[in-house]
């Protein structure tokens, strides 16, 4: 695995699928760097520092997470730093951390083989809560780039974050243009409140979870077709 740069501020270690594992994305300030999801695991989040150690970059200060899916947050106890989410992120991390430490992982781990995967060789299973809660939208100035957190309504969980550099013309979606995980469904109505929303914000690139970068209209097109 290798990390590449997207653009003057940006580098992201690329997603892989036999384990469901999401773009990891970076965001170098001149102040303090950011990171975009905390990984699947502590491994996943290891492999991502290794990459950013071995390119002389610093380690994220923040790391924001676009929703609570297991892929992109339960690295988190090995992030450096501070974890910053939505309050309803917050809330389902919060009930899988009481989950798992009272009835153990087979729950999880029936979820998806991918999960299976990423946790074989007897690998721990820890969910911690996020250490800074937002709502609504809230800026962080790096230094010399602002990185821009809003919910946003979509289909694919009711906790989306999107996170945009504006420095950049860039926009991390998360999975929020994908569908619902657990009903299967891609709701219409979803789907065009979160192109309105990416319309209104108006980036030039947009960087899904499971996904390589792509031009925005081309991330429009593919929300708007195969709706439920």
């Amino acid at each position: 695995m290798e990390l590449k740069r997207l653009s003057e501020h940006i580098w992201y270690m690329p997603f892989e699928t036999e384990r469901d594992r999401p773009n990891l994305c970076y965001v170098k300030g001149n102040n303090f760097s950011l990171a975009i999801d905390a990984g699947h695991s502590a491994a996943h989040t290891g492999e991502f520092y290794t990459l950013l150690k071995n390119e002389n970059l610093p380690l994220p200060a923040v790391t924001v997470l676009t929703h609570w899916h297991w892929d992109h947050t339960f690295g988190m106890h090995a992030v450096n730093g501070l974890c910053l989410a939505n309050e309803k992120t917050n809330k389902y991390l919060l009930e899988w951390k009481e989950k798992i430490e009272k009835n153990g992982p087979d729950e999880f781990f029936a979820i998806h083989e991918s999960i299976r995967r990423e946790y074989g060789g007897d690998a721990k299973v820890i969910v911690k809560p996020a250490d800074m809660i937002f709502t609504g939208e809230i800026i962080l100035d790096l230094g010399g780039v602002k990185v821009k957190a809003i919910e946003a309504e979509a289909p694919h969980t009711d906790d989306s974050t999107l996170i945009y550099v504006e420095d950049d013309k860039t926009i991390f979606l998360g999975d929020a243009t994908c569908e619902d995980f657990f009903a299967g469904i891609k709701r219409a109505d979803l789907c065009e409140k979160l192109a309105d929303t990416i319309k209104k914000i108006g980036p030039e690139i947009c960087v899904e979870g499971h996904w390589t970068p792509v031009d925005t209209q081309d991330t429009l097109h593919d929300l708007m077709n195969g709706q439920d």
